[in-house]
């Protein structure tokens, strides 16, 4: 198993350098860290009082690492979840918040497992977690990459601006569709078909 060190540093490579795109809620971002993180921490890098673009600049790969275990891994509580649900959540917890766990939740219950959706671990989303994993532990994983997958979709289905996202230029799989396909068996991922017909609608 990979340990929560290594799972961040794949979730850096996968974030990339620095972008300050005027369609994201993010804002500027740099590994994966965004200018609300940083000014919700005090992370004035370049100490001038304020926290701008400018710090987000000039934060390191190391310094987004640690902040990725203590904010996005440890401060949610994603160690409690079964090891396999561990890589997707964490992953999707740095990219869409307590999402995450909404997501998890929602499964959770699909699957026979009702727990409350207020996307915090507590000992009941821990215990329904470790049940369906140990029900189908070669199962879980996929199926919440799936939601995942469909939770990007909804929602660029309901704001134009992030479809970019999740369709590329060429009509292809944008970042998000690839980025949860990444935690999705090989044979549960949409053929380029199936995905340009699930975007069609949006011309």
């Amino acid at each position: 198993m990979l340990s929560v060190h290594d799972i961040a540093d794949q979730i850096l490579d996968r974030e990339g350098g620095y972008v300050n795109d005027p369609d994201d809620p993010g804002g500027a971002t740099n590994h994966g860290v965004t200018i609300h993180t940083m000014r919700r921490l005090g992370l004035d890098l370049d100490g001038d009082g304020v926290v701008t673009a400018e710090d987000v600049r000039r934060l390191t790969r190391d310094q987004a690492r640690d902040i990725f275990i203590r904010h996005y891994f440890d401060v949610p509580g994603i160690g409690r979840l079964p090891e396999v649900l561990q890589p997707p959540v964490f992953d999707m917890y740095v990219n869409a918040g307590a999402q995450a766990v909404r997501i998890l939740q929602r499964l959770l219950g699909q699957m026979g497992q009702p727990v409350t959706v207020d996307g915090a671990i507590g000992p009941e989303t821990e215990a329904a977690a470790r049940a369906v994993a140990q029900a189908a532990p070669d199962h879980v994983a996929d199926a919440y990459g799936i939601e995942r997958r469909n939770y990007y979709y909804r929602l660029a289905d309901n704001r134009p601006a992030s479809r970019k996202y999740a369709r590329r230029r060429d009509g292809g799989k944008g970042g998000w569709i690839l980025r949860a396909e990444a935690f999705i068996s090989p044979r549960f991922h949409l053929t380029e078909a199936e995905h340009r017909a699930r975007v069609a609608a949006w011309g």
